[in-house]
């Protein structure tokens, strides 16, 4: 499949914040030196609150670019399911199936290699697959250094590469969180970062309802839209369905870019 170049996001400085990361703190050093601590006390904290705060913004294009809707005018939103494969993805391909819906699955790497089955159903249906990490450190995948970041994105995508003899095209970070490692990785895999445009937190405990609303309070052509599989709190079905029929009843077609 030839995907256009405006889908393209992957990385080709990745470490262009780099230069100034060090002009910041030159300028806070002078600062102190030249007005004292009360100046250069909260220039240091902004400079470094500058750098560590796009950590935490998923569409935010400071360390790698990102793309988070899809261009034109098509009435067509993008479904990317995140964590699986799981127990529950012959039932979420069932729910595709009926709704004549295409998705992406960004998958998590050892699961992928646990259930290959699985991940060649995905295939078999006509989805496409992502790469979500090798083992999906969600409370440190923030912090990780240069080298654990490259073996996740690297191992991930061997993984996948491996089950479905072509290499994934797209990656998302972990819960959203992109350090300054990670454009380097995406560089050397050629991947491009997804993000997304509606999002009903439904990786998490949630109520159903209150998910959908969110989710459905953004759903529009050109929507990304993140859903979950596998989640302990045993929604993602249910929800999974509230969506594809939101799509439906506004005139959408959940399909893949093209």
């Amino acid at each position: 499949m030839t995907v256009p170049e405006t889908l393209y996001r992957i990385p080709r400085r990745p470490w262009r914040w780099l230069p100034w990361l060090v002009l910041s703190q030159v300028l806070v050093v002078l600062a102190w030196v030249a007005w004292g601590w009360r100046c250069g006390l909260p220039l240091m904290v902004a400079s470094h609150a500058l750098f560590m705060v796009p950590v935490f913004l998923p569409n935010s294009r400071f360390y790698a670019p990102v793309l988070s809707r899809l261009p034109g005018q098509a009435r067509k939103v993008w479904l990317t399911i995140d964590d699986g494969p799981s127990e529950e993805t012959p039932a979420v391909l069932e729910l595709l199936d009926r709704y004549e819906a295409k998705a992406t699955f960004f998958l998590v790497g050892e699961r992928a290699q646990a259930r290959p089955e699985l991940v060649q159903a995905m295939l078999a249906r006509g989805h496409s697959l992502g790469n979500h990490s090798h083992r999906h450190p969600q409370t440190r995948f923030w912090r990780l250094g240069r080298q654990a970041i490259a073996e996740e994105i690297a191992q991930c995508q061997q993984a996948l590469t491996a089950i479905a003899g072509t290499p994934p095209r797209w990656y998302r970070s972990v819960v959203g969180m992109t350090n300054p490692f990670v454009a380097p990785a995406l560089k050397q895999w050629q991947l491009t970062r997804v993000g997304w445009s509606a999002r009903g937190f439904d990786g998490v405990d949630c109520t159903p309802g209150q998910v959908v609303e969110r989710i459905t309070r953004d759903l529009a052509p050109g929507s990304i839209v993140l859903l979950h599989e596998g989640a302990a709190h045993g929604h993602n079905l249910a929800i999974i369905e509230a969506v594809l029929q939101a799509v439906q009843a506004r005139g959408l077609h959940a399909g893949l870019p093209d």
